[in-house]
């Protein structure tokens, strides 16, 4: 594909009027409209205000590069306009624009066309080019010199591709890119740092983070290597792998305005070691591709991430209304046919019943929604959500929204591989029609007949068989659960651990939540007490950061334990899972329920037993501690 096929004639005027950036930006819009590439143009209009908010597109030197990202464009455009005497765009270096390019892309991962957009992106930042359009005569002239520079520019990169990849001799700089939309920006900074270091005398690589993914991707043995690396990034940036290693973070903007004084400041030393918070992520071989394992552990994280909310805030709700029902009527005085109301009884409570219910509502289509959205990005969510759906309104519950998740995605995964050899004129119905078509029913049917009966019946023993529970078993299931919240704290054992027992919750297993909650807690109250009693065990840092682990660990935020974890995990991970594990036991022993799915100290009162909760928390604490105190050597 090249920059011709984009650029429809009737989408370039090379005498446009614009008085202010408003009406430039509204014109560039209609252009692109005349060339049928745009679904809903008001829609598209609106995403290119946007993305004018997020900061202007106005890159310098008279030229401007508004671009929207978006699920109405058919097919990916460009236009053209020449704006005699030039529009305030709020350009990089305050001067007024007068060559306008908008960018149309489709919201695919069939991403062919990002290449062409980030060459004419770096085009732009040649003057003999700029120069050439902006004295062409004729619509024709204006697409005939980029004809000829695009065919130069494609000789001229596949002369470089050895040299870009050669990292001996010299100085190394390392660099990343990346906007917000990933189209111009990135690449024309990525250009800008380039041509920079090559000007002063070193070498650069720099690792592109577009809408097409990450290119040229940083290697490890070159972050070993780098003298520095220059983060020019106005979008996330995968960052532990940086650790310990001199970083210049700036605006995307900046690699484009500024990429000599970057490079300056990179040679000469002038950058803080950036710590990663995370050291295992740092030791991670980023050109390794994911095992399946940590590919699904992915998409299931990223289902879970953005279920919990709804669970929590929700499920705080519904705990809520049993709360207000449980002081404001006597359970025992009620009649049995009314009992099965309890939480809805009082005008107050059944407010806060109906809120949480609502919202609790969501947790299984959003798990199945996202955890597809992961897999086949976007067009994924729509067909995850229906399959969460059905999950939620069958039998098959928790466990059949995972199914339904992973089902919906690779079903989507599935299509768009049938559909990758239609042509490139029917690209805007895949994502609109096709697949939400399509996906939808596979999944439903697959969901119905396939996954619901089995599933359904499992969940349905699992559920039954939690709540027969007592005794020694229930002790057992209360240690494993406790025990696993902190053998990695917040890793995927603990996540493990806590997803299961906000899932116990849907089911009406409280006890199982409350084990996994003051499971959660005890690591960092441990560390704090030990902190305080076995002073020889801890440095003077650790000494004075350690009570704050109080409040982190009476608030559920195991995490807090985490560095003192980190620093000697032989002797602290088993001391504070022996007392997670105490603790769970105990909680379950004490028949202790909980309908909160977070909050630690601050939902205790809707706590079932709270005094004896209490009790189990604190013991597990002590237990852990002493076992820090025993094993931990003292330091110096």
């Amino acid at each position: 594909m090249r920059i011709r096929e984009l650029l429809a004639v009737e989408s370039i005027d090379l005498n446009a009027k614009a008085a202010n950036k408003k009406e430039a930006l509204d014109h560039a819009v209609d252009l692109m409209a005349r060339s049928g590439k745009i679904g809903d143009v008001e829609t598209y209009r609106n995403g290119v205000y946007a993305r004018e908010e997020e900061g202007t597109t106005g890159i310098g030197e008279g030229i401007a590069i508004p671009h929207c990202k978006s699920d109405v464009v058919k097919a990916p455009g460009l236009a053209a306009m020449r704006v005699a005497g030039g529009v305030d765009f709020q350009s990089l270096d305050g001067e007024k624009a007068d060559l306008i390019f908008l960018i149309a892309a489709p919201n695919t991962k069939d991403n062919v066309h990002l290449d062409v957009l980030s060459k004419l992106s770096v085009l732009l930042m040649d003057e003999k080019f700029t120069n050439d359009l902006r004295n062409a005569k004729s619509v024709e002239e204006f697409l005939h010199v980029i004809d000829v520079a695009e065919s130069a520019k494609d000789v001229e990169e596949a002369k470089e591709a050895p040299a870009k990849t050669e990292t001996k001799g010299g100085r190394l700089i390392l660099a990343v890119t990346g906007c917000p939309t990933g189209i111009a920006h990135t690449y024309m900074a990525a250009e800008s740092l380039e041509k920079k270091a090559a000007e002063l005398g070193y070498r650069i690589k720099v690792e592109t983070r577009g809408s097409g993914g990450a290119k040229n991707v940083l290697t490890r043995a070159e972050i070993a290597e780098a003298n520095c690396i220059i983060v020019a990034a106005d979008t996330q940036v995968p960052m532990e792998r940086f650790d310990g290693k001199p970083v210049i973070e700036c605006k995307v903007a900046d690699g484009i305005s500024k990429a000599e004084e970057l490079i300056k400041r990179a040679i000469n030393g002038d950058a803080a070691t950036y710590h990663a918070s995370n050291k295992e992520a740092a030791n991670r071989n980023d050109n390794e591709k994911d095992s399946v394992g940590h590919q699904i552990y992915k998409h299931l994280m990223n289902g879970v991430s953005h279920m919990l909310p709804f669970v929590v805030g929700g499920g705080i709700l519904i705990a809520l209304a049993f709360l207000i029902d449980g002081f404001s009527v006597d359970l025992n005085s009620l009649p049995m046919d009314q009992r099965s109301n309890f939480g809805t009884i009082t005008p107050v409570a059944a407010m806060f019943k109906s809120i949480g219910g609502a919202a609790f509502g969501f947790m299984l289509p959003i798990l199945a929604g996202f955890i597809a959205m992961s897999i086949a990005d976007r067009p994924g969510l729509a067909v995850g959500f229906v399959g969460g759906a059905i999950a939620a309104n069958g039998t098959s519950g928790f466990l059949g929204a995972l199914v339904a998740g992973f089902l919906a995605g690779y079903v989507v995964l599935l299509l768009k591989k049938i559909c990758s050899k239609m042509p490139e004129s029917l690209e805007g119905m895949k994502p609109m029609l096709i697949y939400p078509v399509l996906g939808i029913f596979i999944t439903g049917v697959i969901m119905t007949y396939v996954v619901e009966p089995p599933i359904g019946a499992l969940n349905t023993l699992i559920n039954n068989g939690l709540n027969g529970l007592n005794g020694a078993s229930a002790i057992l299931l209360g240690a494993l659960l406790g025990g696993m919240m902190s053998v990695d704290m917040g890793g995927p054992v603990n996540k493990a651990a806590y997803v299961f027992g906000t899932a116990s919750i849907a089911a009406g297993n409280y006890n199982i939540m409350a084990a996994v909650m003051v499971g959660g807690m005890v690591p960092p109250i441990a560390i704090a007490i030990a902190t305080l009693v076995f002073k020889n065990k801890f440095t003077a840092e650790e000494r004075k950061a350690g009570p704050t682990n109080f409040i982190m660990g009476l608030s559920f935020i195991t995490e807090g334990a985490i560095p003192f974890a980190a620093s000697d995990p032989l002797h602290v991970l088993p001391s504070c899972v022996v007392g997670s594990a105490v603790a769970g036991a105990l909680s379950m022993a004490f028949n202790c329920t909980l309908m909160a799915p977070h909050g630690g100290i601050f939902v205790f009162p809707t706590v079932g037993n709270p005094f004896m909760y209490l009790v189990a928390l604190a013991i597990g604490s002590v237990v852990s501690a002493v076992l820090l105190g025993v094993l931990k050597k003292n330091v110096a």
